[in-house]
């Protein structure tokens, strides 16, 4: 009963990522075209404020050395993909073009992050079903923004609202998974969880570095909406943090 109870809660994190791509689908491509350089900001913050809550844990147990060679090979990871994605013309049914290409990068770096959370759940939840409701919580309203930063390379590619949402919730699919292995194996799923969460930050550090942060900021006239976004949300994502007592 408790691992179903485990794998139902982790099905419900992965709906509330789709959760934030909503918002995204209301703008509608106009108004996502005009507020463009805000929502890369955006998802530049809600990514970095992601990355730096992974590590926040292994840094507080001193567990540097997994934390950071899996954080040296998710930056690889990002490169290698980056570089294998950029000779080749990416196509989605009839889209194409840089924001696919964008798109896909977002969604595999978000997709390699929710393994992680989906091993924090499990294991918590075996040791304590009170702590296991508290992750639940918080990884589920910290999806939603993640949600958000997933559709908006999605809008700009053409992706339709319903291919953004679910796209958001594939994003979360380990999630079901990593709980329930963590829930079945946890003392051999605690003592991976520091590589895997350095190298899900180091990953989604490099995104942010060489796509988000590049395509908000752009030309000059971009900059003060970029940073409005980047700031707000991370901002928002530290008091998100705050008050679920992270």
């Amino acid at each position: 009963m408790a691992l179903l109870t485990v794998f139902l809660l982790a099905c419900v994190t992965a709906l509330a990522t789709g959760l934030g791509a909503l918002p995204v689908t209301w703008l509608g491509p106009e108004r996502t075209a005009r507020w463009r350089p805000l929502l890369w900001g955006i998802a530049a913050g809600v990514m970095t404020a992601a990355s730096v809550g992974l590590i926040v844990e292994p840094i507080s147990k001193a567990e540097w050395v997994p934390l950071i060679v899996g954080g040296v090979i998710g930056v690889a990871f990002l490169v290698l993909g980056q570089r294998a994605m950029a000779g080749r013309e990416m196509h989605v049914g009839e889209l194409s073009g840089v924001h696919v290409r964008r798109s896909a990068l977002v969604f595999v770096v978000l997709f390699v992050h929710s393994l992680p959370e989906g091993f924090a759940l499990g294991s918590s939840w075996s040791a304590d079903s009170t702590l296991g409701l508290f992750v639940f919580i918080a990884i589920a309203l910290q999806n939603v923004p993640e949600g958000t930063a997933t559709a908006i390379p999605m809008a700009q590619a053409g992706f339709s609202g319903s291919q953004q949402f679910w796209a958001a919730v594939g994003t979360s699919v380990p999630q079901p998974i990593g709980a329930v292995i963590a829930f079945l194996l946890v003392e051999q799923i605690t003592s991976l969880l520091p590589w895997s969460l350095g190298f899900a930050a180091g990953a989604m550090l490099a995104l942010v570095a060489l796509e988000l942060l590049p395509e908000a900021i752009g030309p000059r006239e971009n900059r003060p909406l970029a940073s409005v976004g980047i700031i707000g949300s991370m901002l928002a994502m530290a008091l998100l943090a705050v008050l679920l007592g992270a």
